[in-house]
């Protein structure tokens, strides 16, 4: 028996296999999306998860889930869990505003920050050539553009809104130039920052919240260039929140990051009009709505939370993505060179366990709009596995999950293979803190 915490019932093992049979679809080719894609039909907003950074099934089944919705009717952007100014390039260079770079794999390897193979990677390059193509066949005004929507790109956005600055507000540099130099002592390292504001309660926060006011003021006319003046201004402003508080020993810096990341997707929809509709492309710890796992008891919240709370009315779908087995790209410690890794079986008595127990293969499943059901209501362990991973200590890997009311279908997959990376880390530690959960 297995204990149904959701709905205060008990349900049989076997009841619960009975239901996933129920609901799931085999997966084998790309028409086997199809469900999906109907679904998506009514919704503004469709965030696509992943169990790992580092698993080319959900990479590749990702790619090919947002082909069949571009494909199939109006997709204006897909938002990523990347940094602002590289994935800016990116936009530049599927949109055909960027020529210089002969393919996406050249686009890529302008990534250097650790961990570069969320991005560079082979399932990466293949559906951004295939974006590019896509958007090639386009006039402009419909081309799909390619944005990130996290909050580290403190100097990098520093840096791109002073040469903005430069060249369309001069009057404003010398707000600029302040809210840089006020940086400047720590080195672009945002841990020295971070450090420093708990030491000594002194910190940059109104220099970039000033920055933020006047960019805003500055680029209140439409156009690419000053939309993207003004989202490094809010990176800036976000980041310096971010690093500040993730030295605190709480949880605060996760919800500062997700809300930013959330704030970046109601700007694209906004800057694309009321009618446009986009792909978010994030971790399963992101997507899938935080009140349905032990992230609710400790006070988190998360994208797919937050968009279902703000747009429930526009329509929004979370997908989420499980596997059994297999091997990952992932690093032993932060800041470490990435290594190919084995994925152990998953724990007795977890969603993975059940769905390999109930299940011949890959598979699709959608959840139906009643989800009282024995499946849908359990709360049982689910795998996820972030940048830095270790088998031997698989327990820590699982977040207590009801999977009805986390997403809105899932792809199940029995045997997974690693990413393919453009190139390799650097063996010297990266500058960042972790922040990827490998569960809680």
């Amino acid at each position: 028996m297995i204990d149904s915490r959701a709905t205060g019932t008990v349900s049989s093992e076997e009841s619960l296999l009975r239901d996933i049979r129920d609901l799931a679809r085999p997966l084998v080719s790309e028409t086997d999306l199809e469900p999906l894609v109907e679904r998506a039909r009514s919704a503004r907003f469709i965030a696509i998860g992943e169990a790992s950074h580092g698993t080319h099934e959900y990479y590749s089944w990702r790619a090919a889930l947002s082909r069949r919705l571009i494909e199939d009717g109006r997709i204006d952007w897909i938002g990523v869990e990347g940094d602002w100014p590289d994935c800016w390039r990116i936009d530049r260079w599927v949109r055909g505003l960027d020529p210089s770079a002969r393919d996406a794999r050249a686009v890529l390897a302008s990534f250097s920050r650790w961990p570069t193979w969320m991005w560079a990677n082979s399932d990466v390059a293949d559906f951004l050539d295939w974006l590019r193509e896509w958007n090639d066949q386009r006039p402009p005004a419909s081309r799909v553009g390619f944005y990130g929507l996290d909050i580290y790109s403190l100097w990098d956005s520093l840096d791109r809104i002073i040469g903005w600055v430069q060249q369309n507000a001069p009057d404003a540099l010398p707000e600029a130039m302040h809210a840089w130099q006020c940086f400047v002592p720590y080195g672009e390292d945002p841990q020295r920052y971070a450090w420093s504001t708990r030491m000594v309660p002194e910190s940059c926060e109104n220099d970039v919240v000033e920055l933020l006011a006047r960019v805003r003021r500055e680029a209140a006319h439409d156009g690419d260039d000053a939309f993207d003046a003004e989202q490094n201004a809010e990176v800036a402003t976000g980041a310096e929140r971010y690093y500040r508080a993730m030295v605190r020993a709480d949880r605060l810096s996760w919800n500062v990051r997700d809300i930013h990341m959330v704030d970046t997707i109601d700007r694209l929809a906004k800057h694309f009009g009321e009618k446009s509709r986009g792909i978010v492309w994030e971790h399963n710890t992101h997507v899938g709505d935080a009140r349905a796992t032990d992230m609710r008891g400790a006070g988190m919240v998360n994208v797919g939370q937050l968009l279902r709370e703000r747009h429930a009315s526009d329509g929004v779908l979370l997908i989420g993505f499980a596997g059994q087995r297999g091997s990952v790209i992932a690093a032993p410690a932060w800041g470490e060179r990435e290594r190919v890794l084995p994925v152990p079986e998953s724990r007795p008595g977890s969603h993975e366990d059940l769905l390999y127990r109930a299940l011949d293969g890959p598979s699709v499943l959608v959840f139906p709009t009643e989800r009282r059901r024995p499946w849908l209501a359990a709360t049982l362990d689910h795998r996820a596995i972030g940048v830095v991973y270790d088998p031997a200590r698989e327990r820590g890997n699982y977040v207590p999950t009801v999977m009805g009311a986390r997403y809105d279908a899932l792809i199940w997959f029995d045997q997974t293979e690693a990413l393919v990376p453009l190139s390799h880390e650097p063996s010297t530690p990266g500058p960042e803190y972790e922040t990827e959960p490998t569960g809680f």
